[in-house]
């Protein structure tokens, strides 16, 4: 449970990051994924599991 809440917190940290830091590149960047179609939504967003589950495989989190 410590290691699911030290994951969610960092996740929070590097969002909270992004969004105070680049607030523009952040709308940017949300108007550009709202342009794609659901498909392509649904495409990038397993890539981005898949990298994810692999990062913590690779660090012997799985």
């Amino acid at each position: 449970m410590t290691a699911l809440l030290h994951g969610l917190g960092a996740v929070l940290v590097i969002e909270g990051l992004a969004m105070a830091l680049a607030p523009l590149r952040m709308e940017r960047l949300l108007a550009t994924l709202a342009a794609l179609s659901r498909d392509q939504r649904r495409a990038i967003g397993l890539a981005v599991l898949a990298s994810g589950v692999g990062l913590l495989w690779l660090a012997g989190g799985l």
